[in-house]
């Protein structure tokens, strides 16, 4: 860890998206922290960039070199993992806003340094909720996130119409709409607090009340004798994220006299997740405090598998994963089914033989390029298959 102590935070950022573009406008301002550089994959100028082109490169090295810290947030887990491990080399520690980088490789990624998601996304809120709650003496049953809306096989044009309106890439608004991003965040929830999912998935309540919702799967978390990650599909609750807890029973008078009901559930709830903004926090606390917000745990549990939207024919290509028209990601139990392909690795895949709508994909399915990424997940089955949370031999 590199001593900044009365001295600006050089910070480098990895990636161009709307999370990275805005940092960098918010970093720019600030009077602790400067950008070092700016490492993209795009050739030229950024017209939107909102700073100055000249933090712009495509050399990894140069940005590491002139870094206290690294943000990455590319949503491309191949390619993280190839930054944030040569960034170790340097010795450099590194905060994302990439879960999905997080749940593919983030464990094997935290042995070698110093890594950390942001608060600022819904997993780094609920595991920064859940520090505050723990603190206050609630135990918690339920980490969920709220979901508005779910289209798990959207039509292109809708997609298109959609990334244009909002102004996120084509990927992006599928993946939101489809449910993989949900299901990427609620798996890294899972992994790096320690609790279970329900079921492939997750539960997925479907509620017009916020409160009758969190409460349900507060039920179904007891019954089960589990603490879940999970969430609620619900047009009329508001955003953000919440934790059903319960309490110790000779508090429950007091409870009812700070308006949090009759219990024995009482639901916690933070209805901001303000991404970008929030990651200077966690820079600061992450160099200053040695802090790790949330990982992926030493050895996770859930993964996201790749589901087939619609039939596809052995000999072809799945370009990408994450945001693909063909597939969509499923959170499960990496015991239950270890031969899954998580979905940030489906770059570039090749189809041995045609799968079914509603398919989940494995290994025999399909090859791909080597990458570390790649190389990473192997190593990291090797350690579930002796972890307690693996029911059955890991296939090599």
């Amino acid at each position: 860890m590199k001593n900044n102590f009365g001295k600006l935070i050089r910070v480098g950022i990895v990636g161009t998206g709307g999370i990275s573009r805005g940092l960098a406008k918010l970093i720019a301002r600030r009077k602790d922290m400067v950008i070092s550089k700016i490492l993209t994959r795009r050739k030229g100028a950024i017209s939107d960039l909102g700073v100055s082109q000249e933090y712009l490169t495509n050399d990894m090295d140069r940005v590491l070199e002139l870094s206290d810290v690294v943000v990455v947030s590319t949503g491309d887990a191949i390619y993280s993992t190839k930054v944030i491990n040569r960034a170790f080399t340097y010795g450099v520690p590194v905060v994302t806003m990439d879960a999905d980088t997080q749940v593919l490789t983030g464990s094997w990624l935290s042995k070698r340094g110093l890594i950390t998601e942001a608060n600022g996304d819904q997993p780094g809120v609920l595991a920064s909720l859940n520090k505050e709650i723990i603190q206050m003496g609630f135990k918690p049953l339920v980490y969920g996130n709220i979901k508005g809306f779910l289209n798990q096989n959207p039509s292109l044009e809708d997609m298109l119409y959609w990334a244009q309106k909002q102004g996120y890439s084509l990927s992006s608004v599928t993946s939101f709409t489809d449910g993989t991003k949900l299901q990427i965040e609620q798996a890294l929830v899972a992994n790096g607090l320690g609790v279970d999912i329900l079921q492939r998935g997750l539960t997925g309540y479907e509620t017009n009340d916020f409160q009758e919702g969190a409460f349900a799967l507060g039920k179904a978390a007891d019954e089960a004798g589990k603490v879940i990650s999970d969430y609620i599909i619900s047009r009329e609750s508001p955003p953000g994220v919440f934790i059903t807890a319960t309490h110790q029973e000779d508090l429950a008078p007091e409870l009812k006299t700070y308006k949090l009901g009759d219990g024995p559930y009482y639901l916690m709830y933070k209805p901001t997740h303000l991404c970008f903004f929030e990651i200077p926090g966690t820079i600061l606390d992450l160099l200053y405090r040695d802090e790790i917000l949330l990982d992926n745990g030493s050895v996770p549990h859930a993964s996201v598998a790749t589901i087939a939207k619609r039939r596809l024919e052995a000999g072809s290509v799945i370009s990408k994963g994450i945001g693909s028209m063909d597939v969509r990601g499923e959170a499960i139990s990496i015991a239950e089914d270890p031969n899954h392909v998580p979905i940030g690795l489906m770059s570039e895949a090749y189809l041995k033989r045609s799968i079914e709508p509603g398919q989940l994909i494995t290994f025999d399915d399909i090859e791909i390029p080597d990458s570390l990424a790649y190389d990473a997940w192997k190593e990291t089955l090797v350690n579930v298959d002796q972890s307690p949370w693996s029911k059955e031999t890991v296939k090599k």
